[in-house]
């Protein structure tokens, strides 16, 4: 209990604060002051909440504390330049050979079906720009209840697409915890004004246990000039057949369906 009172400490002091943590782990700032304190032991749930959130084990979290510290402090070691500069050079070759992605510039919902609440469609709020001729992608979740509208977790994601071989490629990772990576593979859109794009994305659910899997995905194109606040509040976890969700976009993200029957078409050129 000492042990690990002491090295909740040292991981939280290389954050903002301890509201920061609290917020970014989702567990109350009173409870929370007390497993600083050393006065109760989290639960099962909430110790693997926040050792995914520092990055070590369940065991790690229970070492010595100047062990622990050595621990955290190699992991937070910087990259040193060489070792990144290999990297970017690969990433650098394939945005040099990128199409223009700035007609897909602006805000959309993205809807697919959760890897870790299965029959639920998340609903989440994304935004592309283009700056010098990069795209940059950003996505938050606001996940709520299907049943009760409650909320219980958010996620931010943060990444870059690129045009490569007449697909959409896009990559991003989840800014809080940085413990999730999805890479999407999408079609263009080929009309006057984007309206859909759809395809394919990769990833995992952040929960320990779960496995790696695959979904189709939709991006619904909004606008490039919005109220956020409103399409937040259209946001969260839904059941299929929740009024709020046209029919269409539930068909095109369904799994179930043959690949060459969604119903929002791919116009090719």
């Amino acid at each position: 209990m000492s042990n690990f009172a002491k090295n909740l400490t040292l991981a939280c002091s290389y954050h903002a604060s301890i509201s920061d943590v609290c917020r970014r782990i989702g567990i109350n700032r009173q409870q929370f002051n007390k497993y600083l304190n050393g006065q109760v032991h989290p639960s099962r749930h909430n110790m693997r909440r926040i050792c995914d959130f520092i990055g070590v084990t369940d065991s790690e979290m229970l070492m010595e504390e100047s062990r622990f510290a050595q621990l955290i402090g190699l992991r937070r070691q910087p990259v040193p330049r060489p070792q990144l500069e290999l990297p970017m050079q690969r990433l650098e070759a394939l945005l040099a050979r990128s199409s223009p992605v700035d007609r897909y510039e602006g805000y959309y919902f993205r809807y697919f079906y959760s890897f870790g609440n299965k029959g639920c469609i998340i609903k989440s709020l994304a935004r592309i720009v283009v700056r010098d001729g990069r795209g940059y992608f950003k996505n938050v979740e606001i996940l709520r209840d299907p049943d009760t509208g409650r909320w219980f977790r958010s996620n931010k994601y943060e990444g870059m697409l690129f045009q490569l071989a007449d697909r959409i490629q896009l990559f991003e990772y989840e800014t809080l915890e940085m413990n999730s990576v999805t890479q999407m593979t999408l079609y263009p859109s080929y009309r006057s004004r984007v309206d859909f794009l759809l395809g394919i994305q990769t990833g995992g659910p952040t929960r320990r246990g779960r496995k790696p899997g695959a979904s189709r995905v939709a991006l619904e194109f909004l606008g490039t000039d919005i109220s956020v606040l409103r399409a937040m509040r259209q946001t969260g976890m839904f059941y299929p057949d929740d009024p709020s969700l046209r029919p269409e976009i539930v068909d095109a993200i369904d799994n179930r369906i043959d690949p060459g029957a969604f119903v929002l078409e791919v116009d090719e050129p």
